[in-house]
């Protein structure tokens, strides 16, 4: 049985796709840093294991993929969705502000592809699906530093495919739009009803859609896919 790790799986968009990716047949280690109680929760539910670490931490970045690799002796999957927000003005933004913003959500996914693809390439076979935002593709206002780590989460799946291509590694990305998760009720509900408005397919996006975009990314189906960007945003980014 193929082994799965999702980052940030604990809620919303990671514990929506380490449930289709269990559902799919994999085995799944589901990734937290603070919400250990659902992490666990959802790990038993499932059948895998709940391993914790802070993304924007090289070493324990390391040791959660070697804890997975020791449970299961395999890693096939890779879904690099742990991220956090901020909003507001640029200039009003401290150092340390926009450190948590880009070390989650772009130094986070360079550290677990970097400690991943040792054991990816020793057996030329793997799968890395990254998780940006139609944001990353547009630019959001009051949200600079999220863009710009969104957008460099881009850059950084293309050139990878390129690299780990010749390895049977394929690496791709997902950019959701807006999506009804915990993270998006901070705008509110008349902003968010403005954005399913403003949304072609007429709805927000639920956890489960972009669920669905990785479950296939991550199947035989994706097999000739790769350094590509699928946007599940409902025609709102096009």
């Amino acid at each position: 049985m193929k082994t799965a790790l999702v980052t940030g799986g604990s809620r919303g968009i990671g514990a929506a796709v380490a449930r289709r990716l269990a559902a799919d047949g994999y085995r799944v280690a589901v990734n937290y840093h603070f919400a250990r109680a659902q992490a666990e929760s959802l790990a038993e539910e499932l059948g895998g294991i709940a391993v914790q670490a802070d993304v924007s931490d090289s070493a324990q970045v390391q040791k959660m993929v070697d804890t997975v690799l020791e449970k299961f002796c395999q890693l096939d999957i890779l879904v690099c969705n742990a991220g956090v927000a901020w909003q507001g003005l640029l200039q009003d933004m401290r150092d340390e502000e926009w450190r948590k913003v880009l070390g989650t959500d772009l130094d986070g996914v360079f550290f677990c592809c970097r400690a991943v693809l040792p054991h990816m390439i020793g057996q030329k076979s793997g799968k890395i699906v990254t998780m940006s935002s139609m944001w990353g593709q547009v630019g959001a206002s009051c949200e600079a530093a999220y863009s710009a780590a969104k957008a460099g989460v881009i850059g950084l799946t293309r050139a990878l495919a390129k690299e780990v291509g010749p390895s049977g590694i394929s690496v791709n990305c997902v950019a959701p739009g807006v999506i009804d998760t915990e993270m998006n009720q901070k705008l509110g509900q008349e902003a968010l009803a403005e954005l399913a408005e403003e949304t072609p397919l007429g709805r927000l996006g639920t956890a489960a859609d972009v669920a669905g975009c990785v479950s296939f990314l991550c199947s035989p189906a994706a097999d000739f896919v790769t350094g590509q960007v699928l946007s599940a945003n409902g025609g709102l980014v096009i």
